[in-house]
């Protein structure tokens, strides 16, 4: 009788992740745990060592340390005491030693390289000293997309045949209910709508240039709309937009036009995407877009930049617009408001591309990539 496939996940970063990796592992680990059987057994690891968060200089200094003693030596450790035959991790990094195992690791993006300067100088070095080499190592190494895959083999020399592109799905959000109640903040009102964004407010999502197109939006006269915009910055010196976000608001005096009510918890956020009248992303560089799946699954018209795997993600499904270019994300705002017909075709066709995503297929595209591996 063959041994069953035992399969080791790392963890460790729902004590640290905040936005997409905790999502991606949480949503990943309850199909994960529906898929085990007699032939595919999975050992969750996580270390008891609270992650720190914080922004006191010795204290994340202990904390790289933490994490490569965790991935080094601990995770490896407790992978050699189960015998296990893979060990998964999404965080970039992965053990370099293989004690009986294989390898594999998920690389989100090459953001590490196409923006060194967002990062702390001792994180990246770590992540080209240790992760680079582990992740050579690997049997195989997770893009959520053709364009992530691409750019990753790209700066890091990795053959493409060893970078395997296993898409993402939206993040499941619990509240679908039209009766409930509604956050005091939100405009939903038979005068007034709202445009809405959910992201992380770094400078690559290009917010401020949202917030000067949808100045020229109501300009042009559609002031019922306000622009709701989800989430907050990463507190980091060269990647936190949030002070130029805040300047653009003030600059345009729109502080009574521009909601930014943070991070919502996850029944906040569906009823936010519930009542929006369009979702837009203006992002100039991303490795997947999650948040084009939670439109579609909320029935909300998409539009999109016209680059990365933006276009790849939507599909037939998204309205594309340079995000350089003010005037043509207004034109394409405005198309959606007053297009009935286009509204009703986008959201169409977006129920239909919902089906191609889910973390469903992504857990099992997985364990066939592992049973592959194995076997190889």
């Amino acid at each position: 009788m063959t041994r069953p496939l035992n399969i080791g996940i790392d963890i460790r970063n729902l004590k640290a992740a905040a936005t997409g990796q905790k999502t991606y592992l949480e949503e990943l680990c309850r199909e994960l745990k529906l898929l085990e059987d007699s032939h595919c057994r999975f050992f969750f690891f996580d270390t008891w060592i609270p992650v720190y968060s914080g922004k006191n200089k010795l204290l994340k200094l202990f904390e790289h340390f933490n994490l490569q003693c965790w991935k080094q030596v601990s995770l490896p450790l407790k992978a050699w005491s189960k015998k296990t035959d893979i060990i998964f991790c999404i965080d970039y990094f992965a053990p370099y030693l293989h004690l009986g195992y294989q390898t594999v690791e998920v690389f989100h993006d090459a953001f590490f390289y196409e923006y060194p300067q967002h990062y702390n100088h001792i994180w990246l070095k770590l992540f080209k000293l240790i992760a680079i080499p582990a992740a050579r190592r690997s049997a195989c190494i997770v893009a959520p997309s053709h364009y992530a895959r691409q750019r990753i083999h790209h700066y890091t020399k990795i053959p493409l045949e060893k970078i395997v592109t296993i898409y993402e799905g939206p993040k499941t959000l619990h509240n679908r209910q039209a009766t409930a109640a509604l956050p005091s903040w939100l405009p939903v009102h038979q005068h007034f709508r709202y445009i809405l964004h959910v992201g992380v407010m770094e400078k690559r999502k290009n917010l401020p240039a949202l917030i000067r197109a949808f100045k020229q939006l109501r300009d042009h006269g559609y002031e019922q709309y306000k622009l709701v915009l989800v989430g907050k910055g990463d507190g980091k010196m060269h990647s936190d937009d949030t002070a130029q976000i805040m300047a653009a608001i003030r600059e345009h005096q729109l502080e009574n036009e521009v909601i930014t009510p943070g991070y919502l918890p996850d029944d906040q956020l569906g009823m936010v995407y519930q009542h929006a009248a369009l979702y837009i992303f203006p992002s100039v560089n991303e490795g997947f877009g999650i948040p084009i799946l939670e439109a579609f699954s909320y029935q909300v018209p998409v539009l999109v930049a016209n680059n990365t795997c933006l276009p790849e993600i939507g599909g037939p499904a998204v309205l594309t617009f340079d995000p350089y270019d003010t005037a043509d994300m207004v034109s394409k705002m405005r198309m959606v408001i007053d297009n009935e017909a286009l509204r009703t075709d986008l959201i169409q066709k977006g129920t239909e591309r919902l089906r191609q995503f889910s973390w469903k297929i992504a857990a099992q595209e997985l364990v066939a990539l592992f049973k592959k591996l194995r076997s190889s």
